[in-house]
């Protein structure tokens, strides 16, 4: 009981110390609705003008996430089989890799591609670069996960026989594992598809592109356009993939 209730408080004094730091105003928010229905009134109806534009983006969105995924994924392979204790090559590198795929999953794509426009400028390159670095700490973390609740009796067979330790990773494990890692590798590409609609807001190409133009205008009619060309492509995104996971497990 005494337990419960210092959980309790605990829980009490993290809400109220966040309430205090954000210092939420329901005053200002019932005060600035008005505005809000006066821009979602000038949205309607969708300004669908140049939509072949809006598909370009589009196919630019679908085009940084698979790139991005792809790299993602041959940047998190050597890192996952650092970061998976069983088949660690150099066991003293095991926390180090997790602290890389960490650090990389911590760091939000949009800042990766905010620091890539600045290195290579302005387009879909730098939301390529960007996705990639954020995509391969969540990867590894995936894969690293599934590998290591593998069943362990064929690796360990493997290593008593005089395999190393990559070598049974490569020849036992990792086809052992390869639907569910696959299966990881889907949910990404899936996330990133909705994490580059969006990097277009700090020039990384994309969707996001035309976004921030519609929003620079004030054009909401134009910006409720793109946010259903949006919603209709992370829909799409998430059926494929569900579809091609269910198949795969």
């Amino acid at each position: 009981m005494i337990r419960r209730t210092a959980w309790v408080l605990a829980l009490a004094a993290v809400y109220g110390a966040c309430i205090a730091v954000v210092e939420p105003d329901l005053g200002r928010l019932w005060a600035g609705l008005p505005r809000l229905a006066r821009w979602l009134g000038g949205a309607f109806p969708p300004d669908f003008s140049g939509f072949d534009d809006m598909l370009r983006r589009a196919a630019e969105t679908v085009a940084i996430a698979t790139l991005g995924t792809t790299l993602a994924a041959l940047l998190a392979l050597p890192l996952t089989l650092l970061a998976t204790r069983p088949v660690a090559p150099l066991p003293a590198l095991y926390h180090p890799a997790r602290a890389v795929l960490d650090t990389l999953r911590g760091i939000d794509g949009f800042v990766f591609a905010l620091l890539f426009v600045a290195a290579v400028g302005l387009g879909p390159f730098a939301g390529v670069l960007g996705v990639a670095l954020h995509a391969s700490g969540s990867l590894g973390k995936l894969w690293s996960e599934a590998l290591e609740t593998a069943d362990p009796a064929p690796l360990e067979a493997a290593l008593t026989a005089g395999a190393s330790r990559a070598q049974a990773a490569v020849v036992l494990l990792i086809p052992d594992c390869l639907p569910l890692l696959a299966s990881a590798l889907l949910y990404v590409w899936e996330a990133t598809i909705r994490t580059s609609t969006v990097l277009g807001l700090v020039g990384a190409g994309g969707l996001g592109q035309e976004l921030k133009n519609a929003v620079d205008l004030l054009d909401f009619a134009r910006v409720l356009a793109i946010l259903i060309v949006i919603v209709a492509l992370v829909i799409a995104a998430d059926r494929l993939s569900a579809a091609l996971r269910r198949r795969l497990v």
